[in-house]
């Protein structure tokens, strides 16, 4: 079976790339992952099989080797400096909450905004 690591997954959206060991890119849909395992992050060692798919290489029978753990875990901030984003991050949902009392959701760019800010701090604490 081929192996590779994972160059992206999206677990909202259920699908990502592998990077196969050979160079081959592979399609890598939520269904070929198996049912116990966690959405898989960029850098996870997977070993799988191959169907050509509508739009190229499917992987099927995923199953994960080794996850980059550590990796995440080196690069995330330190405590103190992720208190003080928390905090932060703390006010700008308190005014938003209090716009969605009035009536009032976020408007388009400060919406992606805020929402990119929550996974990127979730990323983080998650690692």
């Amino acid at each position: 079976m081929p192996t590779g690591k994972v160059k992206f997954y999206d677990a909202d959206k259920g699908f990502g790339f592998i990077h196969g060991d050979d160079g081959q890119e592979v399609f890598l849909h939520a269904t070929a992952l198996p049912p116990e395992a966690p959405a898989p992050r960029a850098g996870t060692r997977l070993e799988y099989g191959i169907a050509d798919g509508r739009r190229g290489a499917q992987a099927l029978s995923v199953r994960i080797i080794d996850a980059p753990a550590s990796v995440a875990r080196a690069r995330r901030k330190p405590a103190d400096d992720m208190a003080v984003i928390v905090e932060d991050l703390v006010k700008v949902l308190d005014r938003i909450g209090g716009q969605l009392r009035r009536g009032q959701y976020p408007q388009g760019a400060a919406a992606t905004k805020v929402a990119a800010m929550l996974r990127r701090v979730a990323d983080d604490l998650d690692a």
